[in-house]
């Protein structure tokens, strides 16, 4: 046992020396031979070695080239190649990098293929795509991503990168990079469905899985985005559509990450669409699978770790008895809404986003993403990563029944981090925060503070939300809880969140809960309120009933005069240059 010890050391420090020489190889490797590192290669022996044909392990120190194997190698005087004298003496041959990596153990002992029979074309070639693919995941698992994005930009992409030899030639095309992000995203998914289905402590004991496929995640997502503008480098009309719309995507994002804080969100969110035109199967297939990854990356499987840090919430109760007395409060809420709403609301359903009438913030936001869901749908851009949904609560079946705002409350923390983040697109995110704080909100909120409170800290800290957002979205809650205590509480809050971006719905639920004080007040806040710029015809009607609430007669008669002079004048505009553009038809026709 002494001497066991004793070598041990040796041993490790062996493989640690083997470690680092093959991973300063790989990094320092010119990446227009890493294809020919890659490529199968058979001993190329002549005369009475005619039929040797064994893999070749190693190349020759005098010329590079892997032609000959380890016993012809003592035979022969010269490369078979290229002619070059072998030298007698000193070392002749040093390991192929695949074959490096195999000793180091970078690359499982599976894949070596030294004691393999000589292979047709066929599988030859898959053979040299599985050893670039094995040496690519070498690059990934150790921090050495950007050799592959080099790899697109430098080989790939470089006209001169060609070769007489078809698998060489395959190994060169972007093609196989695509392939490999697919291949590489499609194992990730399995192994994350496998630590999904696990019981929470058991999960918690694969965090380090998790955190590492979130790297892998990056990898991938940083690979894409290289092999994305290999594409895009096209002069073809299609492609330069899609950079516009790409661009343009871009920019809506931007405006929708200002405006999404707000849980009730406008119908003017846009999401990136590839125009049925584009023909290019790799191009779709590489946006498609970038889109699948920044969306796991970004959204569920960052909710899944903070989850598991606070065990799934099972340390802290539900102010709720259980589902089902929530699920009774939840509709008393909105039979409350509906019977306070206003008559014009419910005799206009065209104003209203609900079905019988008012509805509720969280309903208002739900269907929104329900909206953009049924998109997804009907353009055929379902992602497999929804494999990774958890079956079996009741919130998972009546999301598919009754939709996004039929399944809340969401019935387990799991459910909600499901059906919010494994759905819709990912430009939403901001949007699903937002209305996972709700649920957090709807489950503690009347708890006293020290036994909850760290938790939303914790989260907002986690994901970079900020106070406003997080008062906004406590306020929405308030506003929905039909109780008086909770009535207070929104009016508390409401000078600290009012503003320019403030939902025109807040003013509404204030008149309707009967405080035209407070709804005034937040219509000075927000600026809407002069009759400056044009609103909604329900804005409009709130506004005025606002004022004649708090007994501003005179105001909202100007207010409303105001407002259809504008009205009016805007249709005289439409009207006067409607019949321009006629008079110059004609005169044009005359001509």
């Amino acid at each position: 046992k002494l001497e066991q010890l004793l070598i041990l050391p040796k041993v490790m420090f062996y493989f640690w020396g083997n470690f680092q020489e093959a991973l300063e190889h790989l990094a320092s490797i010119d990446l227009i031979e890493l294809c020919n590192e890659a490529k199968v290669e058979h001993c190329r022996a002549t005369r009475d070695l005619r039929s040797c044909g064994r893999n070749v392990q190693s190349v020759l120190n005098s010329c590079g080239h892997a032609s000959l194997c380890e016993e012809c190698s003592q035979r022969c005087d010269i490369c078979p190649f290229c002619r070059v004298p072998i030298p007698k003496n000193g070392s002749r041959l040093r390991l192929r990098l695949y074959y490096e990596c195999i000793e180091a153990g970078l690359i499982s002992k599976r894949y070596d293929d030294r004691f393999q029979e000589k292979d047709d074309g066929d599988r030859q070639q898959t053979a040299d795509v599985q050893r670039l693919y094995s040496l690519f995941d070498v690059a990934m698992e150790n921090n050495l991503v950007s050799l592959i994005c080099h790899y697109i930009t430098d080989v790939c992409m470089d006209e001169s990168a060609v070769s007489s030899d078809p698998v060489v030639a395959f190994l060169l095309d972007e093609v196989v990079v695509k392939d490999w992000c697919k291949r590489t995203f499609k194992i990730i998914l399995t192994e994350l469905q496998g630590i999904y289905s696990l019981t929470v402590l058991k999960m918690k004991d694969r965090m380090s899985s998790l955190l590492k496929s979130s790297v892998k995640l990056a990898g991938i997502s940083n690979v894409l985005e290289v092999l994305e503008s290999s594409f895009k480098g096209s002069f073809s009309a299609h492609f330069k559509d899609l950079h516009h719309l790409q661009e343009s995507v871009s920019k809506t994002k931007q405006m929708i990450a200002s405006k999404l804080v707000i849980i009730p969100l406008n119908n003017s969110y846009c999401m990136l669409q590839i125009p049925d035109e584009i023909t290019n199967v790799d191009l779709k297939l590489c946006l498609k699978v970038k889109k699948a990854v920044t969306w796991l990356k970004s959204m569920h499987m960052e909710m899944i770790l903070w989850c598991l840090k606070h065990q799934f919430l099972e340390n802290i109760r539900s102010w709720h008895s259980n589902f089902t007395s929530w699920r009774s409060i939840f509709r008393e809420r909105k039979s409350a809404a509906i019977k306070h709403s206003w008559p014009d609301s419910i005799n206009h359903p065209m104003e209203s986003t609900g079905p019988g009438g008012s509805t509720l913030f969280i309903e208002d936001a739900l269907s929104n993403i329900d909206v953009e869901q049924e998109y997804t749908r009907e353009t055929g851009d379902e992602s497999e990563i929804a494999s990774l949904q958890k079956e079996g609560g009741s919130s998972f079946f009546r999301s598919k029944i009754e939709g996004m705002a039929g399944c809340y409350p969401f019935e387990h923390l799991r459910d909600a981090i499901d059906i919010l983040f494994l759905r819709g697109s990912s430009d939403m995110v901001v949007a699903k925060h937002a209305i996972f704080l709700y649920y957090l909100y709807d489950r503690h909120w009347p708890l006293p503070d020290e036994k909850w409170r760290y938790v939303i800290d914790d989260f907002a800290a986690t994901f970079s939300i900020t106070r406003h957002s997080l008062l906004e979205s406590l306020t929405f809650y308030l506003l929905d809880n039909n109780t008086d205590e909770a009535m207070q509480e929104a009016c508390r809050l409401l000078p600290e969140i009012s503003g320019p971006t403030t939902h025109p719905k807040v003013s509404q639920v204030l008149l309707e809960r009967e405080n035209p004080d407070a709804a005034l007040m937040v219509l000075r806040w927000s600026g809407r309120d002069g009759g400056a710029q044009l609103v909604s015809l329900g804005e409009a009607v709130t506004a005025v009933r606002v004022r004649v609430e708090c007994g501003l007669l005179t105001e909202a008669f100007m207010y409303q005069r105001m407002l259809c002079t504008k009205v009016k004048e805007k249709k005289l505009r439409h009207e006067s240059s409607r019949d321009s553009s006629v008079e110059l038809k004609e005169e044009g026709q005359t001509l």
